[in-house]
């Protein structure tokens, strides 16, 4: 979606995702090498990359709000943490190249023509043996009703996933039911798919 529609939402008064990270980012966050690189393009508010800080991994929070951004610095230095941040557009930015030691990519919703660009992006981005973790809305989020883009081409499939993550080992790839409870937008039973991977 345009930087404006994200300004503007980001704007609303508080979190508007809330402040905790991601139950699935928790769960899997072991993965990740102690005091591992990561990247989080897409972290809107911060609060996944916030919380990965606090648990003593360097962070790069890449969104395309500047409003989101600024609310990011401010819940890292409420929790005391640093991050290192910036304002790019994921489709134009110029991502860095075996720099990271993990990217999470958590709602991270593109559109058909810039998803698997965006997505080979990562795998470019990360070093050998670096793990991606990824929660994304599947088509029959659209049932539900509880967040996400209400166009089908913008949610994503495993088989997608499998596509545009070539030259990683899936270590964990699922469709999931799950309850979200992530600020007013994310809330209630809702359909995803979920991947661990590791860059061969």
């Amino acid at each position: 979606m345009p930087q404006t529609f994200w300004d503007e939402r980001f704007s609303e008064e508080g979190f508007v995702y809330g402040t905790e990270p991601n139950a699935f980012l928790v769960e899997q966050a072991g993965c990740l090498a102690p005091a591992a690189r990561v990247l989080v393009p897409g972290d809107g508010e911060g609060r996944n990359g916030v919380w990965l800080a606090g648990r003593g991994f360097n962070v790069l929070s890449v969104d395309a709000s500047a409003v989101g951004i600024g609310k990011a610095k401010r819940l890292a230095a409420e929790r005391g943490v640093d991050i290192a941040t910036e304002v790019a557009d994921l489709a134009t930015w110029k991502w860095p190249v075996a720099a990271f030691d993990g990217v999470v990519a958590v709602f991270l919703h593109l559109p058909p023509a810039i998803r698997p660009i965006v997505h080979h992006c990562i795998v470019a981005a990360l070093k050998p043996g670096g793990i991606v973790i990824l929660e994304a809305f599947r088509p029959e989020q659209l049932v539900y009703g509880t967040g996400g883009p209400k166009d089908p081409a913008m949610l994503y499939e495993p088989r997608q996933l499998m596509s545009d993550f070539a030259g990683t080992e899936p270590l964990l790839l699922e469709e999931t039911l799950i309850d979200l409870d992530e600020g007013k937008f994310h809330s209630g039973r809702a359909a995803t798919v979920r991947l661990v991977a590791r860059k061969r």
